[in-house]
This record gives C-alpha cells, structure tokens and sequence, in this order.
C-alpha cells in the first residue's frame, strides 16, 4: 500500500461564491442606507467581482456588505484581493479578484516550512497548483496539517484528499 498522504489546495466553492454574490445583492437593494446610491455587486468574469455606488463611501460599504456574505459562507477573506475604488464617470468601482490556486512562492514557502519544522520522513510536492504530503505515519501528517493551520501564508489553505 502506498504511503498515507494528502493535498495541500486553495480553491474557492463557486457555488458558494454565487451565494454569496445573490445574498450581497439582494441586501444592497433592500437596505434602506443603500437606496439611491446605485450600489451593486456584479460577477466580472469567472473570477473577478466588481462593486460599484455613486460615491467612494458607499462603495467601501458595499464590498464590506459582500465581505460579510463571504464570511458567513466559509469563504475566506484571504481568498479576496480587493482594490481601491475608482472613479468611472459618476460612479465609483472597486475591482476584486478571486484567486484560486497556491502560486510558486507560495508553495515554496510551504514546502519549506514542512521540511524545517515538520516530522522527519514527510515529503511535500509541489503539483502545479497545488503540493502534495506524504509520510509514512497519518500522525506526522495531522501534525503537519495542525502546523499549517497556525502559521499564515497570506493565502487561504484546504486539505483534501487525505488518504
């Protein structure tokens, strides 16, 4: 049997972050500090979101009505990278981006730490996106995992394929 391992992934649920969108919306139009200000909350692409209001004021208070949905469904803000708002004719928007994936300095940092500080006898891969650990003991790796939980690598972790 081969050794026990898992995979080191950041992925954002899509469908949770529809959710999220729907809810943030549907608020912004109910609110009654947001009547007439022309905020919204609108996708930009697979992963791009776009806020935007009459006023820089009210658009930081739109994208933290949207930050609240997103936390509320298990989203974390790490996996959020806002900008600042920009005036676009008479609205103000406030471009976001949903990053998806561990890029290579990243990883590299992870990998890093696992080698340092980790278990003797536990290796991390890096697959693309992504980096594999694997072990000859699932406890050196539920260590590893509670290691990774405390340190921050400014971007948001998930373990998945524990095996």
């Amino acid at each position: 049997m081969a050794d026990p391992s898992f995979d080191i992934v950041s992925k954002v649920d899509r469908q949770e972050l529809d959710n999220a969108l729907n809810q943030a919306e549907k608020e912004l139009a109910t609110r009654f500090d947001f009547r007439g200000t022309g905020a919204r909350v609108s996708s930009a692409g697979e992963n791009a979101v776009t806020v935007s209001a009459e006023t820089e004021d009210r658009a930081r208070a739109a994208l933290e009505v949207f930050k609240e949905k997103l936390v509320k469904r298990n989203i974390s803000l790490k996996s959020l990278d806002a900008g600042e708002p920009k005036a676009s004719g008479k609205t103000y928007r406030i471009e976001c981006k949903i990053i998806q994936g561990i890029d290579s300095d990243k990883a590299k940092a992870i990998s890093k730490k696992i080698r340092d500080e980790g278990p003797k006898g536990v290796q991390a891969q890096i697959q693309g996106d992504q980096l594999r650990v694997s072990g000859k003991k699932r406890d050196d790796l539920q260590s590893v995992i509670a290691m990774l939980k405390q340190g921050d690598f400014g971007v948001a972790l998930q373990f998945t394929n524990y095996r």
